[in-house]
């Protein structure tokens, strides 16, 4: 495991536990971003970097009985705290790195991905893998439940023009990647950027 991967783990294997308690009212923002998704009874969708599984429930609801929903992340305990917290029940869940994925290719219609683009060691490597396993016009969403400045102050640094996030930057990386924007939102409420899987 990569020097990369390895800090990721040990970063949320220290938070695991406590992660959904530090931020108990995400949820409506995940349902709310979810649902721009476009997702349809029985679609295939993955939670790239699903931590504790908050994606899960409203991801589901989405796709319903028929439909397929994955949960792939690198931390076990993350996992295991999705398991806890009774998620497993809503997705199947994989540990398993967004670098190489345990699936077959153009086998699913949508990728979710919360929290994930600023912690991927290989972000254009890693957005094309994503690409891989997406069928061609299927959907890509980015999200944070908090937009790029209110996590900075929360965080007490400064936002970067090296900020990947930032749409000047975020655009030509999707493209690079496979992956034609199609909406960028950047408030303080929320961070969400959709694409689609270009040929």
């Amino acid at each position: 495991m990569s020097d990369d991967r390895t800090h990721v783990q040990e970063f949320f294997t220290a938070r695991a536990a406590d992660w959904d308690s530090r931020f108990p009212a995400d949820g409506p923002a995940y349902a709310s971003a979810v649902a721009e998704l476009g997702l349809r009874e029985g679609d295939r969708v993955l939670d790239a970097g699903c931590g504790t599984g908050r994606a899960l429930p409203p991801l589901r609801a989405a796709v319903g009985p028929s439909g397929v929903v994955l949960g792939a992340d690198l931390t076990p305990a993350m996992l295991e705290a999705a398991v806890a917290a009774g998620r497993d029940r809503d997705g199947q869940l994989l540990l398993a790195d967004v670098a190489a994925l345990p699936l077959r290719s153009q086998a699913l219609d949508a990728v979710f991905g919360a929290g994930l683009i600023s912690h991927l060691s290989e972000p254009e490597e890693n957005l094309r893998e994503l690409w891989r396993v997406v069928r061609p016009g299927g959907t890509l969403a980015l999200f944070h439940p908090i937009g790029r400045a209110a996590l900075a102050a929360r965080q007490g640094r400064q936002i970067t023009p090296a900020d990947l996030r930032a749409e000047p930057n975020l655009r030509p990386l999707l493209a690079r990647s496979g992956w034609r924007m199609t909406s960028y939102v950047d408030e303080d409420a929320r961070f969400l950027a959709l694409a689609v899987r270009t040929d």
